[in-house]
């Protein structure tokens, strides 16, 4: 079941899309998001670096892996190039399916998500802390074949399993039932690179709204990748992932405060 849409509390999904620059969002998500960049100045360019790592991902995926199909979960709301864009863009035939929970999502996933006349893209309405219901879902067992590598996309979207949730074991529930060569490509907030009056203000902030968010070191981050084959240059920030074909200056460490990683399954 999706969650009921409230366009009076704000939701991550929609707070981003409004961090983005997007128009999909409400009164509560801005004002929540106008908080974070009051509370760091540093949040947006962020969100946008993140942006910027799930192209050179996606590509790397689709051009140097050979991947052909991608499950993205915890998407959100969709803001160009999305990732079938720049998969399909090198490999037409390519199979997509987004995971998400957000009913507002799910109106413009089916409305705007649409795929090449080769490939496939498909949209499943399924929270991340359910894996074994995304991963028996009809739509996936139908759009992805089991026996054929598989990238698992799971961007900026952890912290928002407390340790309470036990995140580790849901990623290796969605490992698991990948076959040798998939690939998982993660990207994860992180306080590290902040100056300790920006943490102490955003700790605020999460306090005043009481939402599940939880920011995660380099070690924690690294656990989920154990048993993986780390791509190089391995786990850095955001902006330091491959940053070759991307134009403009690199942003100060903490205006990229996101760990990321891409590894493939042995």
């Amino acid at each position: 079941m999706s969650e009921v849409l409230n366009v009076n509390e704000c939701h991550p999904a929609r707070r981003y899309d409004y961090l983005l620059g997007g128009k999909d969002n409400f009164a509560a998500d801005r004002e929540s998001g106008d908080r974070l960049v009051a509370a760091h100045p540093g949040v947006k360019t962020s969100v946008l670096a993140n942006r910027a790592f799930l192209r050179r991902a996606v590509r790397f995926l689709t051009g140097e892996a050979g991947l052909r199909q991608f499950l993205d979960i915890g998407t959100g709301l969709p803001t160009r190039p999305n990732v079938h864009e720049v998969a399909q863009g090198i490999a037409p035939e390519s199979r997509i399916v987004y995971v998400d929970n957000d009913p507002l999502v799910l109106t413009h996933a089916r409305a705007l998500l649409t795929s090449s006349p080769e490939g496939t893209t498909r949209y499943v309405d399924a929270d991340l802390r359910d894996p074994q219901k995304i991963l028996n879902d009809i739509d996936v067992l139908a759009t992805l074949d089991r026996h054929k590598p598989i990238g698992l996309l799971l961007l900026a979207v952890m912290h928002f399993i407390t340790d309470d949730g036990k995140p580790n074991d849901i990623v290796r529930q969605l490992l698991a039932a990948l076959p040798s060569g998939s690939y998982l490509a993660m990207s994860h907030v992180t306080y590290d690179p902040l100056p300790e009056p920006i943490v102490a203000k955003l700790n605020e902030e999460q306090q005043r709204t009481g939402e599940q968010f939880q920011p995660r070191s380099l070690k924690e981050f690294e656990q989920f990748f154990t048993g993986l084959e780390l791509v190089e240059p391995g786990i850095t920030l955001v902006s330091d992932w491959r940053p070759d074909d991307e134009s403009g200056p690199r942003p100060p460490d903490a205006f990229a405060a996101l760990y990321a990683g891409v590894a493939r399954i042995p």
